[in-house]
């Protein structure tokens, strides 16, 4: 692992305002070199943190409030004012990339006021940085910030328990505040899903090729409520989701879709759920899941007005119920993996 080298960059005229966009999960030397420098080139840095309002995973185990303090407390210690550097916080939008992007650009807009003198900041490294290329009106400016350090060996050294080799990755705010997260249940529980997800993938690594998982999940509507579960296992104990579950060799899609709504929920089979479907669609960002490639198919129920059927979780399932619409859509945080997004993608239709 190489620290960070920073070449002076080439002198340019100063821009008001410089955006920075990442998730930063968690900020470390690297990050804060390209701040440094980009503080050289513009007047205010408005940095853009990724992956807001999400439910913590091994990935994403940080709120975007956390690594807003944590970049500020970063920057103070290397003496910048905090009146140079701006937040915003931006969600992830997994199969509607002009949403991420008018999120964006409305959070760069509340700041600059109007102004164009505006520049992108960032490097171009491979295809995950296409982002860099979709905000024709700002200048590009590139880092000149050379590492080979990643949020990705943070997150691996802090999780395996290496809190001594994570020390050299971040900078001294960052690295008491992982010593301090390292102590609270939160903490516990990602390293409990990480070492499971890594007894998940041990399970399939020496298969000749990397398997796709097909799942499918149940969007069931009624009377302005979502049928629900929380889950009650590994990973993502404790969050709501749709229901829904793996794929088994002799079943049909819809067969599937409907045997995993009764077993989570409890919902009778006296009910014809093949009668309410309304829509289908598949949702397949090829990193919607941390235990590998998994391609669902989603199925939307609609059951019209009236009383709401009663519920009983099962299976893997520790709880069914029935969430009014309006909490759902202001709760992205309570959900798992991508499973907000997909019920959004279905009632926000009409």
């Amino acid at each position: 692992m190489t620290a960070p080298s920073t070449p002076s960059p080439t002198p340019r005229r100063r821009r008001t305002f410089g955006v920075y966009i990442g998730r930063f999960e968690p900020p470390h030397a690297a990050h804060l070199a390209v701040m440094l420098e980009a503080l050289q080139s513009v007047q205010k840095l408005i940095v853009v943190i990724g992956s807001a309002r999400a439910a913590r995973n091994i990935k994403n185990p940080f709120t975007a409030e956390e690594r807003q303090d944590l970049i500020s407390a970063m920057l103070q210690g290397a003496g910048v004012p905090r009146t140079r550097v701006l937040f915003v916080h931006v969600r992830d939008y997994y199969y509607n990339e002009a949403l991420w992007l008018s999120e964006v650009q409305a959070g760069v807009t509340a700041h600059t006021r109007g102004s164009s003198d505006v520049a992108l900041i960032g490097h171009i490294k491979d295809e995950s940085s296409y982002y860099l290329r979709s905000f024709p009106a700002w200048e590009f400016i590139p880092t000149h910030v050379v590492s080979d350090l990643s949020a990705t060996d943070v997150r691996r050294a802090y999780f395996e328990g290496h809190l001594d080799t994570v020390q050299g990755m971040v900078p001294p705010a960052v690295h008491a505040f992982l010593t301090t997260f390292q102590t609270t249940p939160d903490y516990r529980d990602l390293r409990d899903e990480y070492e499971y997800l890594a007894r998940y993938r041990a399970a399939w690594k020496d298969a000749p090729y990397p398997p796709i998982f097909v799942t499918t999940d149940a969007v069931i509507t009624r009377s302005g409520h979502v049928l629900l579960v929380r889950r009650g296992g590994l990973p993502g104990r404790g969050r709501l989701a749709m229901p829904g579950g793996f794929l088994e060799q002799k079943e049909t899609l819809l067969d599937c879709c409907v045997r995993e709504v009764q077993e989570e929920t409890g919902l009778g089979t006296a009910l014809d759920l093949r009668a309410s479907l309304r829509a289908q669609a598949v949702f397949d960002y090829p990193d919607r899941s941390l235990r590998g490639r998994t391609i669902t198919h989603a199925f939307h129920f609609d059951l019209g007005i009236g009383q709401l059927p009663r519920l009983s979780g099962g299976s893997d399932a520790s709880e069914a119920l029935w969430m009014p619409l309006s909490n759902i859509l202001a709760s992205p945080e309570l959900f798992f993996e991508d499973h907000h997004a997909i019920i959004e993608h279905f009632v926000m239709r009409g």
